[in-house]
């Protein structure tokens, strides 16, 4: 492990002499070899499907770790929409003259050297490379056991571009040893590593942060609300809860818990379920909601578990100040949402709610690097600091300063 992470740390330098032009051409030679593999990348991923059905992993798990042509075509786009983002390395964020006469320049750099643990989806190798090769840094990456054909296959196309190019296939690696013992060595690698940032379950979040010692930027649980207020255009707030829960259940940014107004329960309740159980949406509700709708109880448990499945938990709130109660106690700082015709309701809720991203009138599944206009993620932050959100190419960055003299001695 240290030796593979030494010949890692010390490709970094390379990237600090390629410009941005060439990172850019290399980029879009790595989503057309996706695209020219994408028969093998197939090949490598029905292996993990098969795998998956023998340790009889979730429907949820399995779409997400689950590749057609479509999606390999979408990893392509977001490769090339990577190189299309402005450079983020060498740009002078701020400058200045002190009245000793130095000149001060606060300048974007690279990380260095990125670790990233992640679970179940493939797509998470190609992204979090061309992101990470985009903004210089040098990324390894562990995939989850059960991503570990897909994710050689895609790691290779990578490197094999970076080798036509003579560049050490080390900018791009995933780890040796892939077992829990080779994880709990690679945070704890601080020498080489600058950064580690898990994406996965609350089990590996836990074990990364407490035991990590190389700085952590988490990818938490997703515990996301949805709340209707008595002024929401109930058409509208079905829809979007729908969106929500439905589109994509196994995702971070997928709604757990939707929040009814008590002043509208009796009239929305009832459409709400007729919707949900036109999609076959298992529905849990509070006392309140029992008495309006035939569904099954809600515990404190289920407000706390993100299902990444559809499964959603219904509860009736005394306006929008019981909302924010319920998402202070339960939430994540994830995504929550709020949808209302009222201004005044929806800034209320908008700055009492400490979450990375908060919606009015909109579906929480829009918290997505690609959504947001980044090209892709890394990874969605529950940290405040030094990223927070979709982690896009600007939250692998850091910056130093430059300063300029002739001769100044203090």
């Amino acid at each position: 492990m240290e030796k593979f992470l030494q010949e890692a740390k010390e490709s970094s330098r390379v990237l600090s002499v390629i410009s941005g032009a060439q990172k850019n051409r290399i980029l879009k030679e790595m989503a057309a070899a996706l695209r020219n593999n994408t028969a093998d990348l197939l090949k490598a991923n029905a292996l993990d499907m098969i795998d998956a059905d023998k340790n009889n992993l979730t429907s949820a798990l399995k779409d997400r770790l689950l590749l057609d042509e479509s999606r390999v075509d979408a990893m392509a786009v977001a490769v090339e929409e990577i190189a299309a983002l402005k450079e983020p390395v060498g740009r002078v964020l701020d400058g200045w003259i002190t009245e000793d006469g130095l000149k001060i320049e606060k300048t974007s750099i690279p990380i260095g050297v990125i670790g990233i643990i992640y679970e179940s989806r493939p797509n998470v190798t190609s992204d979090t490379a061309a992101l990470c090769f985009k903004s210089s840094n040098v990324c390894v990456l562990k995939g989850g056991k059960e991503a570990e054909h897909s994710n050689r296959a895609i790691a290779k196309v990578l490197k094999d571009v970076l080798i036509s190019n003579d560049l050490p296939p080390s900018l791009i690696s995933l780890i040796p040893d892939s077992s829990r013992e080779g994880v709990a060595k690679l945070i704890k690698m601080d020498k080489y590593i600058d950064l580690i940032i898990p994406r996965g379950g609350a089990g590996l979040i836990k074990y990364v942060s407490e035991n990590a010692t190389v700085s952590v930027v988490k990818h938490d649980k997703g515990q996301n609300h949805t709340y209707i207020d008595k002024d929401a255009k109930l058409d509208n707030a079905i829809a979007i809860a729908i969106n929500a829960k439905v589109q994509r259940p196994g995702v971070c940014n997928a709604m757990e818990t939707l929040l009814v107004d008590s002043a509208i329960a009796e009239k929305a309740l009832p459409l709400i379920k007729q919707a949900f159980d036109k999609a076959g949406t298992e529905l849990k509700g509070c006392v309140n909601t029992q008495k309006i709708i035939k569904v099954a109880n809600v515990s404190d448990e289920d407000y706390d578990t993100e299902y990444l499945a559809n499964i959603l938990n219904i509860k009736v709130v005394d306006g929008v100040d019981g909302a924010i109660e319920h998402i202070v106690k339960y939430g994540s700082g994830h995504s929550e949402s709020i949808v209302t015709e009222n201004i005044s309701t929806a800034e209320e809720f908008l700055n009492a709610i400490d979450a990375a991203a908060v919606y009015v009138n909109a579906s929480t599944r829009f918290t997505d690097g690609g959504a947001f206009g980044f090209g892709a993620e890394v990874g969605i932050s529950t940290n405040k600091l030094h990223a927070r959100g979709p982690m896009g190419i600007e939250g692998l960055t850091t910056y130093k300063f430059k300063i300029y003299g002739s001769g100044q001695i203090r």
